[in-house]
C-alpha cells in the first residue's frame, strides 16, 4: 500500500510539473507571438496609411478614382476613409458601402493634434484595428484631413486562440506522456521492493532466519538494499547461532557443578556433613558463582554502549602478570578505548587457560604492541 502511495504521489507530481512546465512556455509563446502579430498588423496599417498620404500630397485628384483605395493588406482588405480638415468624408473604399467607421474622436484628436494614433473598435460586430494618420496640408481636397486605415483582427485572433488550444492540447498530452512515463518507470522500480516486502513477510512468518530476499539482478539502490538486507540477515543468522552456542556451552558448565552439588546434598541428607563435602559444596557453589557473574558480565557488554574510557594495556598486563611468577610481559605502551573491567576479565581468561591447560612447568607470555592503527595483546605457553 505505501508503494501504491509513492507510486500515486510521483506520478502526480510529474504530471503537474510538466503541464505547469509547457502552460508557463505556452504563456511565454502566446505573448511573443501575439505581441509580433500585432505589431505586424500595426506596421501594416501605418504603411498603408503612408501610402494614401503620399497619394495626397502627389495626386490628390486619384483619391476619388473608383479602385484607388482598394489595395489589399497582407492578403486581407482593408478598409480605407479620408476626411478633409474639417472631418468630412473625402474618399473611402468600396467595401464599407455605406458604412462609416466608428472612429469620429479618433479623427478629430488626430486633426487637432497632428500626431497619427492607433486604436481598437468594433465594426458589424467584429473587432477591428484602426491607425489615423494626419495628412498634409498641400492641395487637394483632403489637405490638413487626414485618413483613416481599418483591418479586421478576426484573424489575428483565430491565429492566437489556436495558439491557445495548441498549447492546452500539448500540456496535456505532455502531462499524459509523461505521467505514464513515469507510472511504467516505478511500476519496474518498485516490483523488486514488492518481491523483497513478500520474501521478509515469510521470514516473519515462519521465523527462519535462514532464508534470504531474493537477488535483485540490476545495480542499482534497490538491489543494494536487497544486498544489504541479506548481508544484516546473515548477521542476524551468525548471531543467533552464537547464542545457541552459547546457551550451551554455558547448560554444559552448569550441569557439571550443578550435578555435583545436587550429589553433596543428597550425601548430606543420609550421611551428615563432612569437611570434604563441605569443601566441595563451597567449590561448587564458588564455580556456580563465576559462571553467574560470567553471564551477568556478557549480558551487560552485549547491551553497553561504545565505550569512552582510554585504558593502558601495557599496564593492565602488568597488573594480571602481578599476580602469578610464571607470567612473562613483554609489552610497549598502547593507550585504547575500552571497558577496563571488560578487558581485564578477558586477558584473566585467557591467562587462567594458558595456565591451567598448559605445560605444567613453564613461563605465560603476554604481548602487547601497536600494529598500524590497530592494538594486538597475545596470551601464549609453552
Amino acid at each position: 500500500m505505501r508503494a501504491r502511495s509513492i507510486r500515486g504521489r510521483a506520478v502526480a507530481a510529474a504530471a503537474l510539473a510538466i503541464l505547469l512546465t509547457v502552460v508557463t512556455l505556452g504563456i511565454g509563446v502566446d505573448l511573443v507571438v501575439g505581441r509580433h502579430l500585432h505589431r505586424s498588423l500595426d506596421d501594416s496599417l501605418r504603411r498603408r496609411a503612408v501610402a494614401i498620404a503620399q497619394l495626397s500630397a502627389s495626386a490628390p485628384a486619384l483619391l476619388t478614382s473608383p479602385g484607388s483605395l482598394e489595395t489589399p493588406l497582407g492578403g486581407a482588405d482593408t478598409s480605407v476613409e479620408v476626411l478633409d480638415r474639417s472631418g468630412r468624408m473625402v474618399a473611402r473604399s468600396l467595401g464599407l458601402g455605406g458604412r462609416i467607421l466608428p472612429v469620429q474622436d479618433l479623427v478629430t484628436q488626430v486633426i487637432d493634434t497632428g500626431r497619427p494614433a492607433y486604436a481598437n473598435a468594433t465594426d458589424g460586430g467584429k473587432g477591428i484595428r484602426v491607425y489615423a494618420a494626419p495628412l498634409a496640408d498641400i492641395r487637394g481636397a483632403a489637405a490638413g484631413g487626414a485618413v483613416v486605415i481599418a483591418a479586421s483582427t478576426s484573424d489575428l485572433e483565430e491565429t492566437v486562440h489556436a495558439l491557445h488550444v495548441g498549447v492546452i492540447v500539448s500540456a496535456l498530452a505532455a502531462a499524459l506522456a509523461g505521467a505514464t512515463a513515469v507510472a511504467l518507470l516505478l511500476g519496474r522500480a518498485f516490483r523488486p521492493l514488492g518481491e523483497l516486502a513478500a520474501a521478509a513477510g515469510e521470514i516473519e512468518r515462519t521465523g527462519d532466519s535462514g532464508r534470504r530476499l531474493p537477488e535483485i539482478e540490476v545495480d542499482d539502490e534497490v538491489g543494494r538494499l536487497a544486498t544489504t538486507l541479506n548481508g544484516m540477515l546473515g548477521s542476524l543468522e551468525r548471531s543467533r547461532e552464537a547464542e545457541r552456542r552459547f546457551v550451551a556451552d554455558a547448560s554444559h558448565e552448569l550441569r557439571t557443578p550443578l550435578t555435583a552439588l545436587r550429589g553433596n546434598v543428597a550425601f548430606l541428607a543420609r550421611h551428615g556433613a563432612t569437611p570434604a563435602v563441605v569443601a566441595d559444596l563451597e567449590r561448587d557453589a564458588a564455580r556456580l558463582a563465576r559462571l553467574a557473574d560470567d553471564l551477568i558480565a556478557i549480558s551487560r557488554e552485549e547491551a553497553a554502549a561504545l565505550p569512552t574510557e582510554a585504558v593502558d594495556l601495557r599496564v593492565l598486563a602488568e597488573a594480571v602478570a602481578a599476580r602469578d611468577p610464571r607470567i612473562r610481559v613483554e609489552a610497549e605502551p598502547v593507550v585504547v578505548l575500552g571497558d577496563r573491567e571488560a578487558l581485564e576479565r578477558a586477558l584473566g581468561n585467557l591467562v587462567r587457560n594458558a595456565t591451567l591447560y598448559g605445560p605444567p612447568v613453564g613461563f605465560v607470555s603476554v604481548s602487547v604492541r601497536r600494529t598500524g592503527e590497530a592494538a594486538l595483546l597475545s596470551v601464549s605457553d609453552e
